[in-house]
C-alpha cells in the first residue's frame, strides 16, 4: 500500500504575522504597513462614532420638533376657547366668560411649558455636528504629532 498524502488544509491561506513583539526591531516596511492599518481603523471607528452622534441629536431635535408641535396645538386649543369665551362675553354677562377665560389661560400655559422643553431639547441637539468625533480626532493627530517630534 501506498502512504496516502495528507489532507488538503481547508482553512485556505493565511498570512504569517509580519509583526515584531517589539516595534524597535521593526522593518520600516512594517512599520509603514501597521500605521497604514491602524490609520484605517482608527477613521472607521472615528466616522462610525460620528454617525452615532448625529444620530443622537437627530433624535434629540425630533423630540423637540413634536414638543413644539403639541405646544402649538394648545395654543390653537387657547385661541379656540378665547373666541369661545368672548361669544360667551356678549351673551353673557359675566360668570360664563369668565369660566372660558380661565379655561384658556390654563391651556395658553400648558403650551408656554411645552414651548419651553421643546427649546431646550431643540439647543441641546442642535448643531447636528458631532463634536466628540472631532475631538477624539483632534486628539488621535495630536497623539501622532506628539509621537514623530520625538
Amino acid at each position: 500500500m501506498t502512504a496516502a498524502a495528507p489532507p488538503p488544509s481547508t482553512t485556505g491561506a493565511t498570512r504569517a504575522d509580519a509583526r515584531p513583539a517589539d516595534p524597535a526591531d521593526a522593518s520600516t516596511g512594517q512599520l509603514v504597513t501597521q500605521l497604514t492599518e491602524q490609520i484605517s481603523r482608527l477613521v472607521r471607528d472615528e466616522a462610525r462614532l460620528a454617525q452615532a452622534e448625529v444620530t443622537q441629536k437627530a433624535k434629540r431635535l425630533g423630540v423637540g420638533a413634536g414638543l413644539f408641535g403639541g405646544a402649538g396645538l394648545f395654543a390653537f386649543l387657547g385661541l379656540a376657547v378665547l373666541v369661545a369665551a368672548a361669544v360667551l362675553a356678549l351673551d353673557l354677562v359675566l360668570p360664563s366668560w369668565l369660566a372660558a377665560l380661565v379655561v384658556a389661560v390654563v391651556l395658553l400655559a400648558v403650551a408656554g411649558v411645552l414651548a419651553l422643553v421643546g427649546k431646550k431639547d431643540v439647543e441641546k441637539g442642535s448643531p447636528p455636528v458631532p463634536t466628540q468625533a472631532i475631538a477624539g480626532v483632534q486628539a488621535d493627530i495630536a497623539t501622532v504629532k506628539k509621537g514623530l517630534s520625538r
